[in-house]
């Protein structure tokens, strides 16, 4: 990228129908919190759930803040502690209407290709692997971890630099009709669904409903995109429905059906990586994945997808999927030393903490199950509640029992009182122990972790089970780089 200012004063008033008091600061960034704001971002004092921006805005300044945006009835609050953008009385959040207006601005000067990807499972990993392919063939513009929502979208595009060549968005929801602003302010040339499963499903009357939601994200297609669909997924005919009705100029399909575009005829999967024999669009490709795991060999396929439908390089994309690793939270390994008598031995944690539901907890489930322990290793699993199942959530969580006993699962921790129905549905000898926080568990994970183990710790993201991932890499100090774990496991 260029050393230019991401925004100019004249921009900046122009895109916001804001006013500048002060002479603001080189513009380099945008931010909405001051705990990660740096110098020369653009702090916008949007009202949250529990505090008001505005409260914020003097120490956003004081930290280097380009400018803060603030509602103009409050400018006059701040122009001591440096430079504002004082912008109109417009909504129910001025300042966040402001950052809105300053990501179509922003979109509308950008000549770059625009990917967005949502779905029920994968939108943040693909998101990710779509980052770690494109950058290697151009400038590239992602969303910041999870910045999916009605405010992380505008504020991605607020920071999106007038040359990137590529931009990536994930766009979320929760309820029906969420995706059609977000999608509308992307304008996305590929748009994709990795899949539709039952997430979110006490906001909706049902699966077909969640595919609609879903299938919002092709409605802001520009005339001519493309829309990538999972072939293999159950609710592939009502995804397909909403491609046609949309401005799709085309349809790319991918999985391992024998229809799919891009189909996988092979998936070969090991500790810690996996390859994948694909055919995409007619032309056989072989490639491997630095993160293992089924799933993620499948969301592969809807990201070279993409790399085809954007017209980039797609051996280049194929090999750089080599190099992708886990995000945290999401996958990333860590070797353990645990002591073993006089000496130490390696075991495995698997931090799959940022959030879950009942096909990604499968997934980690399946991911789990394939890692080689030792001798006398075992396949935990630390598990906590799943959230917003609505009614169906007791019987979805003890129908994870089944997925447990298919994946030969040595030991369950359960944590939270929707897990505990798991827990009483598993037999005597694959208790480990339950609790309603995951404090109640903590020690007992850390007292059961022996040599040769491969611990899993995955739950929504409101049940913390990331404590206890701190926990466990602050007993056990990291050992050797997880490759060279998975080897010496075995030995």
């Amino acid at each position: 990228m260029s050393d230019a200012p991401l925004w100019t004063p004249d921009s900046l008033e122009e895109a916001t129908g804001g006013r500048l008091i002060g002479a603001p600061r080189a513009v380099t960034g945008a931010s909405i919190d001051t705990r990660s704001l740096e110098p020369g971002d653009l702090f916008f004092a949007i009202r949250g759930e529990a505090r008001d921006g505005h409260d914020f805005v003097p120490a956003a300044l004081e930290k280097g803040a380009g400018a803060a945006v603030v509602a103009a009835s409050r400018a006059a609050e701040f122009e001591r502690n440096g430079p504002v953008l004082a912008v109109p009385e417009e909504g129910e959040d001025p300042v966040l209407e402001a950052m809105r207006r300053l990501g179509l601005a922003a979109r509308a000067r950008t000549g770059a290709a625009i990917v967005a990807v949502t779905g029920s499972v994968g939108k943040t990993g693909t998101k990710e692997a779509l980052r770690h392919v494109l950058s290697a063939q151009g400038a590239t513009h992602a969303s910041v971890a999870s910045y999916n929502n009605h405010w992380g979208v505008p504020l991605t595009l607020a920071r999106m630099p007038a040359e990137s060549r590529f931009g990536v968005f994930e766009i979320g929801m929760n309820h029906g009709a969420e995706i059609l602003p977000l999608t509308a302010m992307v304008r996305p040339d590929v748009a994709l669904i990795t899949t539709v499963e039952p997430v979110h499903i006490e906001h909706f009357r049902s699966l077909s409903a969640i595919a609609d939601a879903k299938g919002e994200i092709f409605s802001g297609l520009k005339p001519g995109g493309v829309a990538v669909i999972n072939r293999d997924n159950p609710n592939y005919e009502r995804m397909l429905a909403h491609a046609h009705a949309s401005r799709a100029g085309r349809i790319i399909t991918f999985g391992e059906h024998a229809a799919a575009d891009v189909r996988a005829n092979r998936i070969l999967t090991r500790p810690d990586v996996s390859v994948v024999d694909a055919t995409v669009m007619g032309v056989p490709v072989t490639y491997q994945l630095g993160t293992p795991g089924r799933h993620v060999a499948m969301n592969s396929l809807g990201v070279l997808a993409c790399i085809h439908a954007l017209g980039a390089d797609l051996a280049r994309a194929a090999l750089s999927l080599a190099g992708l690793k886990p995000p945290v939270g999401r996958g990333e390994r860590t070797a353990l030393r645990i002591e073993q008598g006089a000496g130490e031995a390696e075991a495995f944690l698997i931090d799959e903490s940022y959030n879950a539901n009942p096909a990604s907890i499968r997934a980690a489930l399946a991911t789990l199950a394939g890692i080689e322990t030792g001798a006398k290793g075992r396949h935990i699993a630390v598990l906590g509640d799943m959230k917003e199942l609505g009614a169906a959530g007791e019987a979805l969580h003890r129908e994870l029992a089944e997925a447990v006993a298919a994946n030969g699962i040595d030991l369950v921790f359960a944590v939270g009182p929707l897990m505990a129905h798991l827990f009483e549905a598993l037999p005597m000898a694959v208790r480990g122990a339950a609790g309603l926080t995951a404090a109640d568990v903590t020690d007992a994970v850390l007292a059961t972790l022996r040599p040769g183990d491969a611990v899993m710790v995955k739950g929504s993201n409101s049940m913390r089970m990331v404590r206890i991932v701190e926990a466990v890499k602050a007993r056990y100090a990291v050992a050797l780089d997880p490759r060279e774990a998975s080897l010496n496991a075995v030995r």
